[in-house]
Parts: C-alpha cells; structure tokens; sequence
C-alpha cells in the first residue's frame, strides 16, 4: 500500500515539475519520495505500537504475575529517575513558600519535622535493626553450605557452585573475553551490601555535613542510621532526643528549648555523651529504649544459640522472613523520615538534607564542584538489592548465554535461602519466570 502510494506521489511530481536540469530534479524526486515513505512507516509502526500497548494493558492490567526481570544497569552519564514526578516537587516548594510568607514564624507540629520521635515507628525501629542482625547471622551460615561466586572484573554475582556463561561482563578489557566472567568466592557483602551514610548527632538543628567535617563524623550503615533517628539508641552513636517542638522562622529551624552545659559544646564536634530525656509523645524514657534496643549482646546470642540446632530449610526460611521485615520495616519508616541519595553515584544520606562532602566522581561532578545531585531515595538505593539469575535446578550444568531470555531473575538473598530450601516467596514467582519452560542447548536453534 505504502509503496503505491509513494510511486504515485513520485509520478505526480514528475508532471507537476517545472523546467529544470534531470540531475536535480531526479535528486528532488528521490528526496520526497524517501521522505513519504519514511512518513508512512513511522504511523504504521506508531499504530502498531499503540494496538500492542492496548492489548497488554487490557490483558495483564489485573494480572501482576508476569512482571519482567529487573531491567540492565543504566549509563553512569543518565540521572536516576526521580521516585517523585517533577510536577509534584515544584508544587510542594511552591506550597511551602507560600506558608512561610503567610506565617514567618511558625512552629512545626507533625514529627519528626519538629524534631520528635514518630511514636508508632519506635518499634518498628527496633524491629529492623533485630532483622537486619538476623540477616546476617543467617547469611554467614548459609555461605557454608552454599557457595556464592563474584566476578573478578565486574559486579556481577552468581548463587552456586558454579559460575553462569552468561557474557554480560563490563569490567576491563571484556571485550578481549567476549564479556564472559571470570569468576571467584565471594562473601556476605556481595550477597547484600548495605551502603554507609554520615551520622548526624542533630538531624534537625544540624541537618548537613560540611567538608571539613568529613573526618571527625562517623560513616555507620544507612539503614543503621535510619533506625538511630527513629528511636533505636546505640550508645557508640548517641543522638540528640528532644522533648519540645522547634520553630521555623523564615525558613530556618530555632530551636528554643532549654538546653544544658553538654548541649551548649561546639556542634562541630563529636559529642560523647547522649542526653536521657524523656518523650511525653512516645511514653517511655530513653533508658528503656536503651535497655530494649541492645540485641547484639543479649536477644541475637539468644537467636544464635536456637539457630544453631535448627535445620538448613528452617534456617533459610527464617532468614528470608527477617530479611521481608527488614525491607517492609525500613518502607515504613522512610515514608516519614527523609532518606537522600545522589542521582549520578551511590552515596546516600539519612536526613531532611543532604551533606556537603564534595566526593562525588560520576558524570558531571566537576560542574557541581564535586557535590552531589540529591534526590529522594528508594528502598533499592537504601539496600543493595543485588540481582542475581535464578538457578532452577543445581545440578544442570551452567546457565547458557543462548537461553539466557528464559531465565528469570531474584534479589540474591532470596536467591540464597531458596536455594537452601526456602519455599519460593510469591513476590519473586514471576521475576524468577517460574512458569517459562527453558529449552534444551541442543534446541536453541529450533527455537524461534
């Protein structure tokens, strides 16, 4: 159809011409004839897009069970997508504007704005840092009896005995290696990592680490440094608990409470001391906070002595449970406490703000001075999640790069525990691409 309609085009320009030399015109002809045709293949291929768009959302609109496998890394050049549309961000400054033009001097009543603890988030604090230590433990446990293989090149990690042929490596010099792996032991941070963030002793009076700071502040776990400022008490991180709302005056945090000698010390240096208050909102002192949030010395050696006699399909199924209520937990509490990372690196940062450690080396750092671009955070940012291609059966051979579109994909701890024994969660059925029957290496070319 398309082809008629541009010969006709073509024969109608011929008539239509003027007295011109051949060599141009047949160049004009050439040039609007390619051009028609051009136009025409991009509405077919638009439509064809749009009735395929049309038929996958009204098939799979109710049906989640066939979400793909997590989508390859993107270029270190491209910005993170924000987890928060544009529109909604400039919205919510020009709200927040307009609110302190109408009232300079305000006090801020929803926690933790105001510098309080959300009382119901208290627990679930506690909850994730008891999970988290669980995770661990089970982790070092089930590395012993199932093997954990990393690249040498790149960050690629593989659950089994042995490697996968997948060629997907990017680390140097793989294009000598046909982007195939070369591969090593690896441990439990290369099955979960979690990244590391300054520790703020005041997240509200003193959001914001300077460069100079860079030194005396601790760097302690994100997820560590969340539950601290949701209510967990570390005595080696101590935090500043206040009693009393603080005001905004003209966009800038006064705070008015009383405060003693040890909260009149210089706030460029580390304190030493945390102060014990007691919360009207939360109902309990923090010595008692203090008392319960001690897992490591008396509730995990608890844990650890019951997790010795249990066996390996119990063990991994209890660690894949810690390891859902450390991620549902940490959700909870980011919904109300900020979490900031940068959109061209890795770096992140507990807090209303982020910090100003010029530190950052991803693309475009030199026109920022080395700062970094800070956005919201997601729970993928706050916890490596670390992909890793699902192994159906262990005793296969290796995963083949010619069939690697039937293999699905879980987060490598989920990876682990079902390869342990662990039932396989329902979240990851359809990532793990469970109901895709793999053909034979011998029928790779049948395939279609």
């Amino acid at each position: 159809m398309n082809k008629h309609l541009a010969k006709a085009f073509a024969r109608k320009i011929v008539i239509l011409a003027g007295p011109e030399s051949p060599h141009s015109m047949q160049r004009r002809i050439i040039w609007k004839t390619y051009n028609f045709t051009r136009f025409y293949c991009q509405l077919d291929q638009k439509a064809c897009f749009e009735s395929e768009r049309t038929l996958t959302l009204v098939g799979d609109s109710d049906d989640p069970l066939y979400a793909d496998v997590p989508r390859p890394p993107r270029k270190m050049s491209e910005r993170k997508p924000y987890p928060t549309p544009m529109k909604v961000l400039i919205q919510r400054a020009k709200e927040e504007k307009e609110a302190r033009k109408a009232q300079p001097c305000r006090m801020l009543e929803e926690p933790p704005d105001n510098g309080l603890l959300v009382p119901e988030l208290v627990e679930v604090a506690h909850q994730v840092y008891r999970a988290r230590q669980s995770v661990l433990f089970g982790l070092s446990k089930l590395l012993q009896v199932v093997p954990v293989q990393r690249c040498r090149f790149c960050s690629e990690v593989h659950i089994g005995h042995a490697g996968h042929e997948i060629r997907t490596c990017t680390g140097p010099n793989s294009g000598f290696r046909s982007a195939s792996h070369v591969w090593k032991k690896g441990g439990v941070q290369d099955v979960v990592s979690f990244p590391k963030c300054f520790h703020l002793y005041d997240r509200v009076g003193k959001p914001r680490v300077g460069h100079d700071e860079r030194y005396r502040i601790p760097r302690i776990p994100a997820i560590l440094e969340l539950c601290i400022q949701a209510g967990l008490e570390i005595d080696e991180y101590p935090t500043k608990r206040r009693t009393r709302p603080v005001y905004c005056i003209e966009g800038r945090i006064v705070d008015f409470e009383m405060v003693n000698k040890m909260d009149e010390m210089d706030r460029n240096s580390y304190p030493g001391i945390v102060d014990t208050l007691v919360d009207p909102d939360v109902g309990t002192n923090m010595e008692e906070l203090r008392n319960s949030a001690s897992p490591s010395h008396t509730n995990c050696v608890d844990k650890s002595s019951d997790k010795v006699g249990k066996s390996l399909t119990e063990l991994s199924s209890t660690t894949m449970g810690s390891w859902f209520e450390m991620i549902s937990g940490a959700k909870n509490i980011m919904e109300k406490y900020s979490v900031k990372t940068c959109g061209y690196c890795l770096e992140v940062q507990v807090g209303p703000k982020g910090h100003k450690v010029r530190m950052c080396k991803a693309s475009k750092h030199q026109s920022r001075n080395g700062l970094h671009a800070w956005q919201e955070a997601t729970i993928e940012d706050f916890v490596g999640l670390n992909y890793v291609w699902h192994v159906r059966d262990v005793n296969c051979p290796a995963l083949d790069n010619n069939l690697k579109r039937y293999y699905g994909k879980a987060p490598a701890v989920v990876e682990l525990c079902v390869q342990a024994g662990a039932p396989v969660p329902d979240e990851y059925r359809s990532m793990m691409r469970l109901d895709v029957a793999s053909p034979e290496r011998d029928e790779v070319d049948l395939v279609a």
